[in-house]
């Protein structure tokens, strides 16, 4: 039978890429958006969820189980972006960003594992980032909640593994897609001490971006993991340098690695 995939934030960018991946490899997809409507003429299924809304998982996890009767795969890729000073980011953008990043993939996983107990079988893949292992200036708090993930991944496996239900991350670097579009920027204050270094840092991650890798990477690397048998732990996928940087934060003193960080972004 063919394996039943579900994916949050399907309906664009990196989610959308990973979609139409599966459907042509003979996956049951089903993304989700907060507004389906916008996505008729999606390849797959698009159903409302929005992962800071605990009945519209539920009520999508349902009308999957409904209609296909199993659920073999949930990728939690929904995310949002955030970028500013952390002394200037409000703290209620601060909690919505984690309610998102943190919160909102630790609710989809609760919704589906009580399925996935039933079939003795599943695999949860968390997206997460490169980000996520570095604290990167004017990126902190996206840094701090993908990092979170990364890090509650590895305790939830392992509670899990005595299921046969299998649990992974997955962290991106710089992929070509619309979530810069999407991130709330702390706004460039005219008279904050931020303000130059701010800017120039944002329009450099603007860049990176806009220079990213092909999202069809990351949906060749997940349908990878789907057919691994045991899948690791985590799983890093960009370029050489993005995933470089998380062997030479291991390896080099912190304050090298830090100065190494600030040079890049121009910071004195």
């Amino acid at each position: 039978m063919n394996k039943v995939v579900l994916i949050t934030g399907g309906s664009s960018g990196i989610g959308k890429s990973i979609g139409e991946f599966l459907i042509e490899k003979g996956f049951i997809v089903y993304g989700t958006s907060r507004s389906p409507e916008k996505y008729k003429d999606s390849k797959f299924a698009i159903l409302k969820l929005h992962v800071k809304d605990v009945d519209t998982i539920k009520q999508t996890v349902k009308t999957i189980i409904d209609n296909e009767g199993k659920l073999d795969v949930v990728i939690n890729n929904a995310g949002a972006g955030i970028t500013g000073p952390v002394e200037e980011i409000p703290n209620e953008e601060i909690k919505a960003n984690f309610e998102t990043n943190f919160f909102g993939p630790i609710n989809v996983i609760k919704s589906v594992l009580p399925q996935m107990r039933k079939q003795n079988s599943g695999l949860i893949i968390n997206v997460t980032s490169i980000a996520g292992y570095m604290g990167l200036p004017y990126r902190g708090i996206y840094s701090a909640s993908k990092g979170a993930l990364e890090i509650v991944t590895e305790a939830f496996r392992m509670e899990i593994k005595g299921f046969n239900i299998n649990m992974t991350n997955v962290a991106p670097g710089d992929f070509a897609t619309n979530i810069a579009a999407g991130r709330y920027h702390a706004p460039l204050l005219e008279n904050s001490p931020y303000k130059k270094p701010y800017g120039d840092t944002l329009n450099l991650m603007n860049a990176h971006v806009d220079a990213g890798s092909d999202p069809d990477i990351m949906a060749k690397a997940i349908f990878k993991i789907i057919n691994t048998r045991n899948p690791k732990v985590h799983y890093k996928v960009g370029e050489f340098m993005q995933k470089f940087s998380i062997v030479l934060k291991r390896i080099l003193p912190d304050l090298i690695y830090e100065k190494l960080l600030m040079n890049h972004y121009k910071l004195k």
